[in-house]
């Protein structure tokens, strides 16, 4: 049997597992563990091992943990719900000026998190029952909460970029840099999108009432101001110290963690069952994660001692006659497609042995690549018919915001998205500036 038979034997029998409902993991690590000892016999069990120990000796696994812990301490203490009152406040005379601070919340959440299910979670519970209140469009702010928590997963401190950096070797304070920018302009066309059509239809977003605002005295709102900024605050700490050179990136992860514990008590909100609740989301997340990177680490060793990659490359560049952009156009398709009905990471496990390999050898930088994978994702979760984010939203929305809405609210973002995708594919500044601009001073 070729050896690209058994590598197409391979990826077939792991799309069958996935399609029975078993763990992405186990469906992974299952396939690259069977397949490594019908192959190569008892010495195929060193591939497993060797993956293993190649994940336990990963120091910048260590940011994981702790950037989940602090994300879900701002969260479960209530300090994210403070940011939120904050934008309500101050953002609340402005046509749709709600919407515009419910992106601010997203953002900050996102750069506190690293998980689009984490800003849903607050946007969903905090922001769109408030928003629905105050009379605006159901529509318009469903796809605002869905838009703006899929930028958890490309603002830093990202985890599914960390996941990426551990497949393709790739330096993750780089990658975390790199989602900087294009996350920000991601962020800052969602705002003017929804900033130019509240200006045209002003019945969708309307400003907080006159008499409403009366009743918020100057001191009321430097003191919400006081409170909001301190998730803020941790996080301009935990990345300047970072940019500026004094700490690691595992170090940073660790005063962020430590910042949001301090924060959480000096307001007297650490509780026993805060502290419970975070770390048993922490815990979970991170052993999820682990789990899927061993068996990704596992099924890519199989694959490249297969040489099935080489022979991927020589299929579309030698037999199809495509080109580099023609195939990374067709790869960006294939995640979309893919994205309907898988999560990021199950996307990047599947076809990381594939892709990054292939993306390396066409000459594209695979830092630039992390991040307009990262993007890929974010059209993907938002796509139907079975977007990931779609179905979380279905699941927290009040009864009123039928899937219908839903699918409908979810439009004008992911045509955003797309330009963003493009502008980064033809100006890949926009991603690399940064990380060149730090790591060369």
């Amino acid at each position: 049997m070729s050896y690209n038979v058994i590598a197409l034997l391979m990826f077939s029998s792991m799309m069958l597992l996935l399609l029975t409902g078993k763990r992405v993991f186990g469906a992974i690590g299952f396939v690259a563990v069977a397949a490594a000892l019908l192959l190569w016999g008892d010495g195929g069990s060193e591939i497993a091992f060797s993956a293993a120990m190649k994940l336990m000796k990963w120091y910048p696994l260590l940011t994981l943990p702790l950037f989940v812990y602090m994300g879900y301490m701002l969260s479960e203490s209530g300090l994210a719900e403070d940011l939120y009152r904050m934008f309500h406040v101050w953002m609340g005379p402005v046509h749709g000026g709600l919407a515009i601070g419910t992106i601010g919340l997203m953002v900050a959440i996102s750069a506190m998190n690293g998980l689009s299910v984490a800003g849903m979670a607050i946007g969903a519970s905090i922001a769109l029952p408030e928003l629905l209140r105050r009379g605006y469009d159901k529509i318009m702010v469903t796809g605002v909460i869905q838009a703006g928590s899929s930028l958890g997963i490309l603002i830093p401190p990202s985890v599914v970029l960390v996941l990426y950096g551990m497949i393709a070797r790739q330096p993750v304070g780089q990658l975390w840099l790199a989602g900087v920018f294009p996350g920000l302009m991601m962020a800052g066309l969602f705002v003017l999108y929804i900033a130019i059509r509240c200006r045209l239809q002003p019945q969708l977003g309307p400003a907080l009432p006159e008499e409403e605002r009366r009743q918020i005295t100057r001191a009321d709102k430097f003191k919400l101001l006081q409170a909001g900024i301190i998730p803020v605050f941790i996080f301009f700490s935990m990345t300047g110290l970072f940019l500026l050179g004094y700490t690691s990136l595992v170090e940073s992860s660790a005063v962020g963690a430590a910042a949001a514990t301090l924060a959480a008590l000096l307001k007297g909100r650490l509780t026993r069952k805060v502290m419970e609740e975070t770390l048993r989301k922490t815990l979970a997340i991170s052993c999820m994660f682990m789990w899927i990177i061993l068996a990704a680490l596992c099924f890519g060793a199989v694959f490249d001692g297969l040489g099935a990659v080489r022979a991927i490359e020589s299929l579309f560049l030698d037999n199809l006659g495509l080109g580099p952009w023609q195939v990374l156009i067709l790869m960006q398709l294939s995640f979309i497609i893919m994205g309907m009905f898988l999560d990021d990471t199950a996307m990047l496990v599947i076809v990381a042995p594939l892709y990054i390999p292939l993306v390396g050898a066409l000459g594209f930088d695979l830092i630039w690549y992390g991040v307009l994978y990262t993007i890929t994702c974010q059209i993907a979760y938002m796509t139907p018919p079975f977007g990931y984010n779609l179905f979380l939203m279905r699941a927290m929305a009040p009864p009123e915001v039928t899937l219908r809405d839903i699918y409908v609210s979810v439009t004008p973002f992911v045509l955003i998205m797309v330009l963003a995708l493009v502008l980064v594919m033809i100006f890949p500044q926009i991603a690399l500036w940064l990380p060149e601009l730090h790591y060369a001073r």
